[in-house]
């Protein structure tokens, strides 16, 4: 994903992860109001759906393979803590049939608000619960250069998402946030944003016709 011009804690966990947590409520909400007025099976809130299971699969594979991981291994022996990390981890496997029930319901005007209702509950139960615990957590235990290395992986794993997700990121954000979070890349990654993969963004039509 390129050197980050912040320091790799925050890189990781403000510009990827805490963002992202932003940019998947606000997508629930555009499908919650999607399928309440019987647009569920339309072109565009299936494309707007489609990419928010992508970036949930990507989001919670860097989580469970990168920085899960390290956190436990640096409070073995501490329960408590690691009970904590495996409440995120069920949780996670807990949100996939929910998200498959969600596509099947989609194309259903009757089920469909239902489905994305358990959803979002159980998704923003589930934000609130790692942002208050574990996330805070990883920040407090892992040293300056597990983030640094963290940084790294996370950069190359998500290299072939990162014209996605930066746009994504900031669609329809507030300008100050839009700035906080454009300002945290690489000036070149920026520079690719504004030319590139923001206009290929919009062009995409994601929720909207």
């Amino acid at each position: 994903m390129g050197t980050f011009v912040v320091q790799p804690r925050e890189a990781v966990c403000h510009t990827l992860l805490y963002a992202a947590h932003h940019a998947f409520r606000r997508d629930l909400d555009r499908l919650a109001a999607a399928v309440a007025a019987g647009k569920g099976g339309a072109a565009h809130v299936r494309a707007g759906w489609d990419n928010f299971k992508d970036q949930l699969d990507m989001h919670h594979d860097l989580e469970d393979r990168l920085l899960w991981p390290r956190v436990r291994e640096a409070v073995a022996g501490r329960r408590a803590e690691r009970a904590v990390l495996e409440e995120i981890r069920a949780e996670h496997t807990g949100i996939g049939p929910l998200v498959a029930d969600v596509d099947a319901a989609l194309g259903d005007r009757g089920a469909a608000p239902g489905a994305v209702r358990t959803l979002r509950e159980a998704l923003e139960a589930h934000l609130r619960h790692e942002e208050a615990t574990a996330l805070p957590l990883a920040e407090a235990v892992l040293a300056p250069g597990e983030w640094r290395a963290l940084a790294v992986e996370a950069g190359a794993r998500c290299r072939a998402g990162v014209p996605l997700f930066v746009p994504w990121v900031v669609d329809g954000i507030a300008p100050v946030e839009r700035s906080r979070f454009l300002t945290a890349l690489p000036r070149p990654l920026r520079e690719r944003n504004r030319v590139m993969w923001e206009p290929r963004y919009r062009r995409r039509r994601l929720w909207s016709p």
